[in-house]
Order: C-alpha cells, then sequence, then structure tokens
C-alpha cells in the first residue's frame, strides 16, 4: 500500500510538472506495466482531479485546464474554518485585507471538493459579515460547531425548514421548527435569524444553543429582507437582551388555556406536562417584568422563577400590599 500511494504521488507530480504525458513515457518514467499505470490513474481520478485520456499517436494524459493545483486534502471542518477565517479577515478593516484575503479564498475554492465548495459557497452567500462592537473583545468566545455552521447555512440558502432544539439563557430546552434565513456574528459569537413557525415572528438564535439539528427537505418561500435590515434586527434584539430582566412564570393551567387567555402575548408559552406550562418573561426593568403577573387568571396558581432581584422585589412588593389591605382596615 504504501508503494501504490507513493507511486502514485510520483504521477501525480508528473502530470503537474507537464501537461500532457503519453502513456510510453510515463510508464517509462514510474517503471510500471500499462495495466499498472491505467489502476493509477482510476486512483487519481476517484479522489477529485479531472485527468484527459487521449488516444491516437499524440495520445496520453494530461491535467485538465483549471487543475494545475491538487484538491485540497480538508475535513470539512477545517474547510468551513478557512471560509469563515478568511471572510472575516476581509472585514477586518486591515488596509488591502479585503481584496487579497478573497483572492485567497477563491483560488482555494477553486481546487475545493464540490461537496466542500457548496457548503462554503453557501456560507458565503447567507453569512451577514461585519456585525459586532469593541465591547466583544473582553468576553469569552463560545465554541461553535463548524458543521452546525455549514449546515445552516446551506438551509438558509437553499431556503429549507430546520428542526432544532434550543437552550436559552436560563438552561431550559425546547423544540424549534424555523425558516432560516441569515447567519450573523456579533460579538464574537453566532447568531441565526430565523422565521419561527411556532412564535409566528422572526427570532434570533445563538448558535452555541442550538443542538439536534434536523433537516426536514422542506423549502419555503423566503421573506423579503435586506443584509443590512438582517444584522439590525439582530443587533436590536442583543441590545434589548443585554439589558433585559428574564423570569419564568409556572403556571397551574395547559398550555392552550393559557395562550387564548394571554394572545399574541402568549405567544412564547411552552407546555410542562397536561395541566400545566411555563410563560417566560422578558422586560427593561423589574418593575415592568412584574406587572406582566397581572396577566396571569385569577384564581389559577402559578410560580416564578427568576434571579435574584426579581424574587427580592417580588416579597417586597407582597409586603407592601399586605400593608397596604391592613392600613385600609384599619381606616374603616
Amino acid at each position: 500500500m504504501a508503494a501504490t500511494t507513493s507511486r502514485t504521488l510520483e504521477l501525480l507530480s508528473l502530470l503537474q510538472s507537464h501537461r500532457h504525458w503519453s502513456a510510453r513515457e510515463l510508464v517509462d518514467r514510474l517503471g510500471v506495466s500499462e495495466r499498472t499505470l491505467r489502476r493509477d490513474i482510476e486512483r487519481l481520478r476517484e479522489l477529485g482531479y479531472r485527468i484527459e485520456s487521449m488516444r491516437g499517436s499524440a495520445g496520453g494524459y494530461r491535467l485538465e485546464a483549471g487543475t494545475g493545483l491538487p484538491p485540497l486534502l480538508l475535513s470539512d471542518d477545517e474547510g468551513v474554518a478557512i471560509a469563515v477565517g478568511l471572510r472575516s479577515q476581509a472585514t477586518a478593516g486591515l488596509r488591502g485585507a479585503e481584496h487579497t484575503t478573497l483572492s485567497a479564498l477563491a483560488k482555494i475554492e477553486q481546487v475545493l471538493p464540490p461537496a466542500l465548495r457548496r457548503r462554503i459557497d453557501a456560507l458565503a452567500s447567507h453569512a451577514t459579515i461585519g456585525a459586532g462592537g469593541r465591547e466583544a473583545s473582553a468576553r469569552p468566545t463560545p465554541e461553535v460547531d463548524t458543521e452546525l455552521l455549514g449546515l445552516l447555512a446551506l438551509g438558509c440558502r437553499d431556503s429549507e425548514r430546520l428542526r432544532f432544539t434550543y437552550t436559552d439563557a436560563a438552561g431550559e430546552s425546547t423544540s424549534r421548527v424555523v425558516e432560516p434565513y441569515r447567519l450573523v456574528p456579533v460579538a464574537r459569537r453566532w447568531y441565526l435569524l430565523a422565521w419561527d413557525r411556532q412564535r409566528e415572528d422572526w427570532r434570533t438564535f445563538r448558535l452555541d444553543r442550538i443542538s439536534d439539528l434536523f433537516e426536514t427537505r422542506v423549502h419555503f418561500e423566503p421573506r423579503p429582507m435586506t443584509d443590512e435590515a438582517a444584522r439590525a434586527r439582530v443587533e436590536t434584539a442583543l441590545r434589548w437582551r443585554d439589558r433585559s430582566v428574564r423570569a419564568r412564570v409556572v403556571v397551574d393551567l395547559p398550555r392552550a388555556e393559557l395562550v387564548d387567555h394571554l394572545g399574541w402575548y402568549g405567544r412564547d408559552v411552552v407546555a410542562d406536562g397536561p395541566a400545566r406550562c411555563v410563560w417566560p418573561l422578558e422586560a427593561d426593568t423589574v418593575e415592568n417584568l412584574v406587572v406582566a403577573l397581572m396577566w396571569v387568571p385569577r384564581g389559577i396558581g402559578y410560580r416564578v422563577d427568576g434571579p435574584p432581584e426579581v424574587l427580592e422585589f417580588l416579597a417586597a412588593q407582597a409586603e407592601r400590599f399586605t400593608a397596604a389591605v391592613g392600613l385600609r382596615g384599619d381606616s374603616r
């Protein structure tokens, strides 16, 4: 096997050094039979090298035009990483970087295997580069599965519905069915902008919180949106999240009943068994978040799970309400 591999690489080197070789010249150079030469040629073709065979007195072998460089032996992860790195470098603000890095990327893509080139092309055309801020450097960078990144890019490009499990900041996991639109890097993190079919609204998903991706093979008609609008939507969502307060309200009602009661405000409610559901709340202040609790139907039990500032505020308000009732009773 080692001798075969060495001989095949020597054959490849000869084909690259000279555009045309007769079969007799190659047989003499390699010291093999014509049958062995044909087998070695077929091995190179299986690896993706386009080699022409010519018959007659001027016959022989040559690499097809455009294959002066061999297909790079890269794993899918390595290929996606190169594409992401070069395209990020192109927008890093360095003088001359855009031209040189995109030129290098173009040369690499010319010799990549078709399947990997398809994934990188999807990433290039459906990743909105350039969003982010200087505050990103102080944050740890979460790891993102490069295979996942490539598959999401294909979903965006091909307008294919995707299903995956998403784990939010509170650690709660939900199943999502989305129509992916754009991949946007912000603050050294990758985000997917997609239309959430269950919520019937745009949603932004952090890629490092996505798991169990399933390609449905169901296609959709994409909603019109420019790259600038997509980036602005993601940045707005992230600014809101950075300054917002979150809590979970566990309500003793079936999901359908609470959604029917809340209407549009119950779009994010998820079931927690047949007779209980979870209503995630988010607001810019603790006070505004607590106001939403007034929407829980009267007589229905519920529990609030959230950060200490939310629970402490609720406890303090409970004491104030109790005191207010007591004062009102004394005044009668």
